[in-house]
């Protein structure tokens, strides 16, 4: 077959244009291989082939010098081939689109999805119009019509229909032979249901010209549908999957209730349902393990979320008993996660006993296993490990506290115990494994998608620290820096990320855990993504987060300091400042036992903590235990104290600096004089707000361009607390949707964000799991309520005591009706707009208090999925919210 490719691409000089295809006359995708097109003018290439492939795969590629210098963005171009045909080819550079988002699975695979067509059939002479078009949805198709007789003349009821190919892709085929002279036509999109088109495209009209070679020919003709920006919107509720009830649960959500809660949004028109991590985070088989942000594997589903009801017993009585047990714990009003997680154990125990063998022998049990062998077989010894050394600390094994997978896999082989336990958690991953991949076609089907979410963190005690150490710092600790919520900061107690050895592989570690999500997920945020910004970087002597400084960063010299007018000393820069005349502000009444028992003076009046409570991890333990009111005074005292310094010494470059986070908030910046102070606060804010500006968005443009490109899954971004100012334009560059929240303001000195300024590409949302919802936080702070129900309300007068379903239904129109792509809001909130329906006391919706170091996470829905799906009135009424703001 003869095939000549056309495209018009303008390059400069030195540039060549290549094509890189599936068949070996275009290098079966070996870019070194790929054929060179010729340049006829100032930007039309040109290249003629023949092949005997039935179908080829290709795109074009820019070579300057032999390297690579630009590609084509998003799936090749596709065509089918006829031996007796000519192709004659006009193709059109695929870019970067400018609503890159539309082609995330999101779309292809549910909102916009359609079924691709059967195979072509070509006429003697045939124009086959591929046209790009990424914006319609389902219920749509895409028409040409045009002036001739053939092309519908005009008429909408005549129109030819196009049919879908890829996604974003329809094509019609045209016989050439009835195409005399040039003929006008123009695409439209038309809406089945309604039967009318509802978009013309822009501009003026095309020409179909007739074809004038002999020879049977096929001209395709790839064209862009020419459609200005979509603002597509849509509503979505969030909601972690322990928090699920169901009359199937068995005290705790499970993936099979997800199948539940894809009916509620379906009758609601909401298309996104939000969830928390669902890893793996069995620790200490306690109540400890709730806390979802501290998996001992980044694959690993955690096993209480598998629906035990679709997994029957054989055994009757015994199954019974289960459900008896079961049926006890789902009527608590909050998860007991120890006994859900002992019962759920047992059961999974008792049906490998049953299926467990003829399941390891299954052909779909064989491939799960063959494709996830590499994390899978570690997470099971991980666990083997830990519960026989009743410890996930792998340091403190007396065997295989290295990962040694030749080792190991002899080891499991010759013990029969750790072959069956290893056997049995690989069994129950894939069991969770095929039951959330249902969840995903079952929402799919019903135009909904997952959202999942992506920790920042690592466990220290988890399989990927023990398999692969080398790719973390397991010598500090992150956490975040002091914001309005959290006055010393927040420490996490992972360790951070050893960037420099993740970059050896192009980031392979990050790939491989995106690929495993978009199994599952069609949209995910990221957790605190100003990680790939900087980290705050803890050590682990601190329990605290003011200790921490930014990773990686550009600390200061003595030099740099003393150069902004700053004196320098650095055992009074860098160390504790006790100083006698403040310790009665800290300590009160205690303050004398304090000096005799923590302290050793230095100098006239000035002391330095004793080595036995120098740090604040020491500190912790001398105090373990203790929660009298004296206790709890000296030991927050001592902390404190060993937080006064100015300067933090860098632990790569010790001879560098960097400033305290909040030390203006220190007694020992307090006693500097007036010069001193001004010297400071010059640099302090040179070193936080504008120092590492282009620094760190070097840093995030390294790693998360190939990290977002390695799935087509749809990216958030949780970009709250301390926000670089490179943050955003990464985000709008890279397409990531921000997260917005009304009382969050990103503007300094703004007490709420203006919903109606919100951009389009964000998700916005009334709360978050570590917030109160509505109701409670509308108890919270009498003055901060009060000026939020004038100035954002626009209602007069004293605010109401309680937050009611009129106020909270306000809120939620006002949303709904943001700017933002997405509004996705907390079950908690949806529900709060009905009185019948809402929990009676506020507070006991809380998911996660962050102030609590070892919160329980064990909020669940006060009714059940089967009365919400019951809800008729109420489904209605949350319907047309949704429909009116345009989220349908």
């Amino acid at each position: 077959m003869k095939i000549k490719l056309h495209i018009d691409y303008h390059t400069v000089w030195g540039q060549n244009i290549y094509v890189c295809g599936s068949c070996p006359e275009l290098g079966n995708w070996d870019e070194k291989k790929a054929l060179k097109m010729t340049c006829i003018s100032s930007s039309e290439w040109i290249v003629d082939f023949e092949t005997n492939d039935t179908s080829i795969e290709y795109r074009y590629i820019v070579k300057e010098n032999k390297v690579v210098t630009a590609q084509e963005w998003g799936d090749p171009h596709t065509l089918l081939l006829d031996a007796s045909k000519t192709f004659d080819v006009l193709d059109s550079w695929r870019g970067v689109p400018s609503q890159r988002y539309l082609y995330t699975s999101g779309f292809s695979e549910s909102f916009f999805h359609h079924d691709n067509a059967s195979k072509l059939k070509y006429y003697k002479k045939t124009i086959l119009l591929k046209v790009n078009c990424p914006y319609i949805k389902k219920n749509q198709t895409m028409i040409l019509s045009g002036s001739s007789k053939g092309l519908g003349e005009w008429n909408i009821e005549k129109a030819i229909h196009l049919t879908p190919a890829n996604f974003g892709e329809w094509q019609v085929v045209i016989n050439a032979t009835s195409v005399k002279t040039p003929q006008e036509y123009k695409l439209a999109i038309y809406d089945n249901s309604e039967k009318k088109i509802i978009h013309w495209e822009k501009g003026s009209n095309r020409v179909l010209s007739p074809i004038t070679e002999k020879e049977d020919t096929v001209r395709v003709e790839a064209l862009d549908y020419r459609h200005e920006w979509m603002s597509w919107k849509a509503a979505g509720v969030s909601i972690p999957v322990f928090s699920l009830r169901s009359n199937d649960s068995f005290g705790i959500g499970e993936f099979s209730d997800l199948k539940k809660m894809v009916d509620w949004s379906t009758l609601t028109g909401q298309k996104i349902i939000q969830i928390l991590p669902i890893n793996d985070t069995t620790i200490t088989h306690t109540w400890i393990d709730s806390y979802p942000y501290n998996a001992i594997s980044i694959y690993a589903l955690h096993p209480i979320y598998l629906g035990l009801k679709s997994y029957p017993l054989k055994d009757d009585e015994l199954y019974k008993k289960y459900e008896s047990e079961a049926k006890e714990l789902n009527a608590l009003k909050e998860i007991d996660y120890d006994k859900v997680l002992a019962l759920k154990s047992s059961y999974i125990k008792d049906l490998f006993k049953e299926i467990g063998t003829s399941t390891l022998k299954s052909k779909d049990y064989l491939t799960f296993y063959k494709q996830n062998e590499e994390w899978l077989f570690p997470y099971a010894c991980f666990s083997y490990f830990r519960d026989v050394y009743k410890t996930a600390n792998f340091s403190l094994w007396k065997t295989q506290n290295a990962f040694d997978k030749k080792k190991l896999t002899a080891f499991i082989k010759s013990n029969k115990e750790a072959k069956e336990s290893v056997e049995m958690l690989c069994f129950t991953q894939y069991l969770l494994h095929i039951q959330l991949k249902e969840v995903k076609e079952y929402a799919h089907q019903h135009e909904v998608v997952l959202k999942g979410d992506i920790p920042i963190g690592i466990s220290r005690n988890s399989v990927e620290a023990w398999v692969e150490p080398h790719l973390f710092n397991l010598d500090v600790q992150t956490g975040a820096p002091p914001d309005d919520f959290s006055f010393f900061g927040q420490n996490w107690g992972f360790p951070t990320y050893n960037w420099d050895e993740m970059a050896k592989d192009g980031y392979q570690w990050w790939v491989k855990r995106f690929r495993k999500m978009a199994d599952y997920f069609d949209a995910y945020r990221i957790d605190h993504i100003l990680g790939f910004f900087r980290i705050w970087e803890i050590p682990l002597s601190s329990v605290q987060g003011l200790l921490g400084y930014f990773s990686p960063a550009i600390p200061m010299t003595v030099e740099e300091i003393q150069s902004w007018g700053m004196w320098f000393d650095e055992y009074r820069m860098t160390s504790p400042y006790i100083h006698e005349h403040f310790l009665n502000d800290v300590f009160g009444e205690y303050t004398q036992d304090v000096i005799d028992r923590y302290l050793t003076p230095i100098a006239w009046q000035t002391f330095k903590l004793k080595d036995s409570c120098n740090t604040q991890v020491k500190i912790k333990a001398l105090f373990e235990n203790k929660t009298d009111n004296k206790s709890n005074v000296i030991r927050n005292g001592l902390y404190s104290l060993c937080n006064e310094v100015l300067f933090i010494k860098d632990k790569r470059e010790p001879w560098k600096y960097h400033p305290r986070i909040t030390a203006q908030y220190t007694h020992s910046y307090a006693d500097l004089d007036n010069n001193a102070k001004l010297a400071f606060n010059r640099l302090y804010d040179e070193f936080f707000y504008r120092r590492h500006s282009q620094f760190w968005r070097e840093q995030a443009m390294s790693k998360l361009p190939s990290l977002i490109a390695s799935t087509r899954m749809l990216v958030c971004g949780e970009d709250l607390g301390m926000v670089p100012e490179s943050v955003p334009s990464v985000m709008n560059e890279l397409q990531i949707l921000s997260l917005e929240i009304e009382r969050m303001p990103k503007v300094k000195d703004m007490a709420f964000n203006y919903l109606g300024n919100l951009p389009y590409m964000s998700v916005c949302t009334t709360s978050t799991h570590d917030m109160a919802p509505i109701r409670a936080w509308w108890n919270e702070n009498r003055e901060t309520t009060q000026k939020y129900y004038n100035q954002i309300l626009w209602k007069n007068g004293a605010a109401p005591q309680d937050c009611n379903s009129e106020i909270c239904s306000q809120i939620v129109t006002n949303h709904l009706n943001s700017p933002s792509m997405l509004a996705i809001l907390p079950l908690q909130d949806w529900l709060s707009i009905d009185d019948k329906l809402k929990r009676e006391n506020p507070e006991e919706e809380r998911i996660n208090i962050p102030a609590i170091a070892q919160h329980y996470w064990r909020y669940r829905m006060h009714l059940s999925l089967e009365e919400l799906l019951d809800a008729e009135e109420y489904n209605a009424h949350v319907k047309e919210m949704v429909k009116s703001s345009g989220r349908e």
